[in-house]
């Protein structure tokens, strides 16, 4: 968190959303780990052993801070786009219209909001 500028809020929100704190975790669209991450994304990021609790969190957090620079700090619209794929939010000008979608935002700020985090909020 403190590497990509973040506060562990957040992070452990998009784990409790993502992959309820299961390493070995993998979703039907075969992204794995604590926070659920594509090949594609894994490779990307030289994660080499997505389950690997270490390099996916640290992954997983430079991923989720690439979001929120490309959006501009829009808290929003980077979960929409960890959720859906950047490409999608770009697509639709926004939070795309996926009740998915939609429901992962709410969870996570649910999450964030019932975490103490400091007067600093979720991003540093």
């Amino acid at each position: 968190a403190q590497e990509n500028h973040l506060e562990s809020a957040l992070i452990h929100s998009v784990i409790k959303a993502e992959s309820n704190g299961d390493p070995n975790a993998i979703s039907r669209a075969g992204d794995k780990g604590l926070m659920q991450l594509a090949d594609s994304t894994s490779t990307d990021l030289g994660v080499a052993n997505p389950f690997d609790p270490r390099a996916n969190v640290f992954g997983g957090a430079k991923y989720l801070r690439t979001l929120i620079n490309r959006f501009k700090g829009d808290l929003r619209l980077a979960l929409a786009a960890y959720n859906a794929g950047p490409a999608t939010v770009d697509k639709h000008g926004g939070v795309p219209p996926f009740q998915e979608t939609h429901d992962y935002i709410d969870r996570v700020t649910t999450y964030l909001r019932e975490t103490s985090f400091g007067e600093s909020g979720p991003l540093k």
